[in-house]
């Protein structure tokens, strides 16, 4: 399957299996377990979405939001389950805001769930933890 690196953003193309002791980039010889949600812009996010064969969690999200706040710690709890089951990503639409005009983020937090590059659900509001893990089970 075909997985991004959250380090360098290369796709690396690895054996589907249940669970992983080790995987690494082949570019930038990094951990591909790593879990850190990205931080996207407008130059890599179609690139991320399209070449992801594992479902893409993204978090439209501001600096200034207090939900956005609340939600953020519980985001990267959450992306820790899902080492190359799930990939995590935040874009700040404060920053991108040429990437929230074009998926019509209206309200934020707005989630979204990318699937073999198409958004598949969209979620508006802060999710508490096991929202957001039905939200990605429910997608893989």
């Amino acid at each position: 399957m075909n997985i991004v690196c959250p380090h360098c953003l290369k796709v690396n193309k690895i054996p589907k299996k249940e669970s992983y002791a080790k995987a690494n980039c082949g570019s930038c010889k990094n951990s591909l377990l790593d879990t850190t949600p990205i931080n996207l812009d407008e130059s890599n996010f179609d690139h991320v979405v399209v070449n992801s064969e594992i479902p893409v969690i993204v978090d439209f999200w501001a600096p200034w939001c207090g939900p956005c706040k609340m939600m953020s710690p519980i985001f990267n709890e959450v992306s820790q389950k899902y080492a190359l089951k799930a990939l995590f990503v935040k874009v700040n639409t404060e920053e991108q805001q040429n990437l929230g005009a074009k998926y019509q983020i209206r309200s934020i937090p707005t989630l979204i769930v990318y699937k073999n590059g198409n958004e598949v659900k969209r979620v508006s509001g802060a999710l508490d933890p096991l929202r957001l893990s039905s939200l990605v089970n429910e997608h893989l």
